[in-house]
């Protein structure tokens, strides 16, 4: 990955806050919480790992384009990584 240090600093960062969050839910399910309010936290995770996720193939990405062995193959890879089928 390009820059690596910083990337992984960033990704670490982000799934760190993930891991947080996921406790807090657990947390909320023993004292039960509302429904909605763990729901609400659920979608925050979720949408926190894919911005992770995001991070991870753009970095991807980019060293691939700049890489003088880029495919179609390798390109439709890092393409399917972000959009599941």
């Amino acid at each position: 990955m390009t820059d690596g240090n910083e990337t992984r600093k960033k990704i670490k960062n982000r799934l760190k806050r993930s891991e947080g969050q996921i406790r807090g839910v657990i947390n909320m399910v023993e004292e039960e919480q509302p429904c909605r309010d763990i729901v609400i936290q659920l979608s925050a995770i979720r949408s926190s790992i894919d911005r992770a996720i995001g991070v991870i193939v753009a970095e991807n990405l980019k060293d691939c384009l700049t890489a003088e062995d880029l495919t179609d193959e390798k390109l439709q890879e890092a393409i399917d990584l972000v959009v599941k089928k």
